[in-house]
C-alpha cells in the first residue's frame, strides 16, 4: 500500500471497522487482488498508535475473514475439481505452473502447507482451493485453516501494533526493527514460493511427464 492507499484505507477503517477488515482478507483468499496482508497490518498500525481500535479484535476480525474466505474457497476447488480448474483456473490466478505445484506438494505436505500457506503471498490465495481440488480431508483442512489463520493473523498483528505504539512515542530501533521484520517475513515468502513454482515446473519438464 502507498500513501495514498493508506489514507484511504485509513477512511473505511473508521466507517467499517473490523467488519471491513475482515470482509478484505476473506476476498483476498477467495482469489480477489485485494491487499488482505496490507489492510492487516495498517489496521493493527492504526490500533498500536491511535488505540481507536483494539489491536486483539483487529487479529480475530483477520483470522476470522482467513478462515470463512478460504473454507469457501476450498468448497469450491472440491466442487470443480482438477479439469474444471484447468480449464478455467488463470482466470483467477490458478496458472498450470500453480496447479502443479499444489498437487505436487498436497500429496506429502498436505497440511503443512495449508498452515504455511498464508504467510506466503502465491500460495495465500490458491492453497484452499488446491485443498478441495485434491480432495484433502475436510476436519484436515479446517484444523490446518485455522491454526494457519490464527498465527498469521497473530504474527502480523502483534508485530504491527507494537510498530504502530513505538511510531507513537519514539522512532527508536524496537519499531523499526519490528517493522524491517515484518517486511522481511512477506518478502522472503514471496520469494520463496516463486522459486520453488520455478524448480518443480523445471523438474516436470525434465520428466516429460503430463502435468494433470
Amino acid at each position: 500500500m502507498n500513501f495514498v492507499h493508506t489514507h484511504h484505507f485509513i477512511g473505511l477503517l473508521h466507517t467499517y471497522g473490523y467488519t471491513g477488515l475482515a470482509v478484505i482478507v476473506g476476498l483476498e483468499s477467495l482469489g480477489l487482488p485485494l491487499p488482505g496482508e496490507g489492510a492487516l497490518i495498517v489496521s493493527a498500525i492504526y490500533a498500536g498508535s491511535t488505540h481507536e481500535m483494539n489491536p486483539v479484535l483487529v487479529i480475530v476480525a483477520a483470522a476470522a475473514g482467513a478462515i470463512v474466505g478460504q473454507t469457501i474457497s476450498y468448497w469450491i476447488g472440491l466442487k470443480l475439481g482438477h479439469s474444471l480448474l484447468r480449464r478455467y483456473g488463470q482466470k483467477i490466478g490458478l496458472t498450470w505452473r500453480r496447479l502443479a505445484l499444489g498437487r505436487m506438494l498436497f500429496r506429502k505436505h498436505g497440511f503443512k502447507l495449508v498452515v504455511v500457506a498464508r504467510f506466503i503471498v502465491v500460495l495465500r490465495v490458491i492453497t484452499a482451493m488446491l485443498a478441495g481440488a485434491n480432495q484433502m480431508p475436510w476436519r484436515k483442512f479446517i484444523l490446518a485453516n485455522v491454526i494457519g489463520s490464527v498465527v498469521w493473523a497473530s504474527v502480523y498483528g502483534v508485530g504491527a501494533s507494537m510498530l504502530g505504539n513505538q511510531m507513537k512515542h519514539s522512532s527508536g530501533p524496537i519499531g523499526i526493527a519490528v517493522g524491517v521484520v515484518v517486511l522481511l517475513i512477506s518478502l522472503v515468502g514471496g520469494w520463496i514460493a516463486h522459486r520453488q513454482q520455478d524448480k518443480l515446473a523445471a523438474g516436470q519438464r525434465r520428466m516429460r511427464t503430463p502435468v494433470l
